[in-house]
């Protein structure tokens, strides 16, 4: 199993790559957070469309790290005790528009469904800038920096 891992993880950087080089440009998550109106669409939606999984105060299921019967792994926070801010913008966007099963691949069990077909690209991004308006400043600069690095990885 573990010999698979190893190889697995080349092939999902790749997939991943491909997949971010096919999203919309107008974003790279910097200063996503600081546009007011982004964040309370985004709130509005986070609600609307997140909120019965995530939690509404962002908190996630409980035992978000611990597979359940089926497989399957809880939704997880979007607070700063989860891993969402481990996942550079573009990432997080590709997750909620194509599902993380189409993201990760290999077979990977996820109850996240895609919304590409439910929520806009502006719409998605304003759910993340919301997410990122949560998160303490030293998150914030964290993520940040991963996003600033992502971008400069996509300049020709």
């Amino acid at each position: 199993m573990r010999q698979r891992l190893i190889f697995g993880i080349p092939a999902l950087g790749v997939l991943v790559a491909a997949v971010f080089w096919m999203l919309p440009t107008q974003t790279n998550g910097l200063g996503l957070h600081l546009d007011a109106e982004a964040v309370a669409l985004g709130q509005r939606l986070y609600s609307e469309n997140c909120a019965a999984c995530h939690g509404a105060d962002l908190e996630g299921q409980a035992d978000w790290q611990s597979r359940d019967a089926d497989g399957y792994l809880p939704a997880p926070p979007h607070d700063e005790t989860g891993h969402t801010w481990h996942h550079p913008t573009e990432q997080l966007f590709a997750i909620t528009k194509f599902g993380t099963e189409a993201i990760v691949g290999g077979g990977y069990k996820s109850n996240m469904a895609r919304f590409g077909d439910v929520l806009s690209d502006d719409d998605i991004y304003a759910i993340l800038a919301f997410i990122k308006s949560t998160w303490p400043d030293r998150i914030i600069e964290r993520h940040d920096q991963m996003d600033a690095s992502v971008a400069s990885a996509r300049r020709p």
